[in-house]
């Protein structure tokens, strides 16, 4: 058997063990390229029975260790997370990154900081921690009610500004930060050698984006313009399953483009803001989950952030 055929098997069966053990999990494990993989959560709203987690994470096994992409929406998410990456690989969690001040991003923190794991955030997102942290852990705590033991505020030990790189063997990690957009310090993670990016809440697939009162749809769209420059082959969005760049731009950059053109439009005709919501036909993505709850909003806030500049 040739070292191709044998990586391959290697990956196929991790891939089953994987399955077999997760079944329980408020996420699915989703391969993604040989050691690198996403924990696929739901695409509704949070609830007690997926704990949470209704998010896209993932982890990435380098010759020194892991490296996992935000760490899930609690401490029993997270120790669930851990256990999923067992059946791949015995070695340790090296770090965790946090893409983002949203709770499924950071709250896990707590366990793996007990592992031993170093945190690393980019500074607009531990801002954005310490300014909604403790409001999102209210908000979970009643969601989850004993699901949510033992989870607390656990700061990221590293942070940086535009980029961050992790050498890890023959493994090269880039943490990205091109401005922003669902939340304020919404950053990527780069694997050039690989080609993969993971996107976090910057790519919405499978499902409608929400546009939040701290969003801001014009460093959205300058974030996802650096994403398209990098040309990944496999995108691992930060809810929904792992895609190409084109459905990444399908639906979330074209949709947020067309939010902003049309918002543009009416406050240059000064059309007020029911006006310019009523007069937006957004029907071409009526069929994502999350559409009649988040459309008004999206469309509401988007008008709001411009008529502000």
């Amino acid at each position: 058997m040739n070292n191709y055929w044998f990586k391959a098997a290697v990956f196929l069966t991790g891939c089953l063990l994987l399955t077999n053990v997760t079944h329980a999990a408020p996420f699915t494990v989703r391969p993604v390229a040989p050691g690198i993989y996403a924990f696929v959560g739901e695409l509704g709203l949070r609830t007690y029975e997926n704990e949470g987690m209704n998010a896209t994470a993932g982890f990435i096994v380098t010759p020194e260790g892991v490296v996992v992409v935000d760490s899930g929406s609690s401490w029993r998410v997270a120790q669930q997370m851990h256990a999923a990456i067992r059946t791949a690989t015995a070695a340790p969690i090296r770090y965790v990154i946090n893409t983002g001040g949203q709770d499924h991003r950071w709250l896990g923190n707590g366990y793996f900081k007990a592992q031993g794991a170093q945190i690393i955030a980019q500074a607009r997102t531990i801002a954005d921690i310490e300014e909604r942290g403790a409001m999102q852990v209210a908000g979970l705590q009643q969601e989850l009610r004993d699901r949510f033991a033992g989870t607390e505020i656990v700061m990221p030990d590293i942070s940086f500004e535009q980029e961050h790189t992790l050498n890890l063997g023959s493994k090269d990690i880039r943490l990205l930060y091109f401005g922003g957009g669902h939340t304020p310090g919404d950053s990527v993670v780069w694997l050039p050698q690989d080609q993969v990016l993971f996107a976090g809440d910057l790519v919405f697939a499978d499902r409608l984006l929400g546009v939040l009162p701290f969003s801001r749809v014009g460093d959205w769209l300058t974030s996802l313009a650096a994403i398209e420059r990098l040309a990944p082959t496999i995108i691992v969005p930060g809810h929904g399953v792992p895609c190409d760049l084109a459905k990444a731009q399908r639906e979330t950059t074209d949709y947020l483009r067309m939010l902003n053109n049309h918002m543009r439009q009416a406050l240059d005709n000064m059309v007020d803001l029911q006006e310019a919501i009523d007069s937006l036909d957004q029907s071409a993505y009526a069929h994502l989950p999350n559409y009649e709850m988040l459309k008004g909003g999206n469309a509401s806030r988007v008008y709001l952030e411009l008529e502000m500049q």
